[in-house]
């Protein structure tokens, strides 16, 4: 990389996308797999995608990822009246994200983590994954998922905190994530919403702070390209 005039190198924002996006995706996969619980964003389209594949095994867990936010997307387009075009790329960012995800799933599947161990090692593995893959994204012009759009432009279209906003947003896809599984599997059946879940919504949003404020410290985030005026 190279160094900037403060010497700290430059990470590029570009780059924060890409990187973020897989840390993202890994996490996820991780968390999955340990079977402590999934986080309370992707709960809806994790508990679809077990109930479709028992069905229709084509269908893939990054495939209901971005077949959910493409309905998030058209919903938010309705809800605040207006639409970019920048924002339609922001389901190619879906798109991407659920290819990188069912990658993931792949990669990981064959890694053993069948005790309580393992499992527990993968769970803390994806949630600092995770939290270090939105921090990322964070830090980019490029367009994010549809889940933080969908924050953004809502409570700013409501003039609603984005903070108490999101909080909201991410109490609701937990207990819809918790509604798909009694109705899915039964009453009673926690399927993908666990203990995990509430710890990853609990501590969440400390560690994607601490993580943003740690790569600060380190690098200078700029752009590469000239495409930011294109995305703002």
């Amino acid at each position: 990389m190279e160094q900037s005039t403060r010497n700290k190198p430059i990470f590029y924002a570009e780059a924060a996308y890409l990187v973020g996006l897989l840390a993202i995706a890994l996490g996820v996969a991780a968390m999955e797999a340990a079977d402590f619980g999934v986080s309370m964003v992707v709960a809806p389209a994790y508990l679809i995608y077990r109930k479709l594949s028992l069905t229709l095994p084509f269908v893939t867990f990054g495939m209901a990822e971005y077949c959910l936010q493409a309905v998030l997307l058209a919903v938010t387009m309705l809800l605040v009246r207006r639409f970019r075009l920048s924002w339609f790329l922001t389901f190619a960012t879906a798109v991407l994200y659920g290819f990188l995800l069912d990658g993931c799933m792949a990669l990981i599947a064959p890694i053993p983590h069948d005790t309580f161990a393992l499992r527990l090692v993968f769970y803390i593995a994806g949630v600092l994954l995770c939290s270090v893959g939105v921090s990322l994204v964070f830090h980019t012009y490029l367009p994010p998922e549809a889940y933080e759009l969908f924050v953004k432009l809502v409570s700013e279209r409501f003039g609603v905190n984005i903070n108490v906003f999101k909080t909201c947003y991410d109490i609701v896809s937990m207990l819809v994530g918790v509604a798909l599984s009694f109705c899915f599997f039964g009453f009673g059946t926690f399927v993908g919403v666990k203990a995990g879940t509430l710890v990853c919504a609990l501590i969440n949003g400390f560690l994607i702070g601490r993580f943003s404020k740690l790569f600060e410290r380190f690098f200078v985030f700029r752009d590469a390209l000239p495409w930011r005026s294109f995305f703002e």
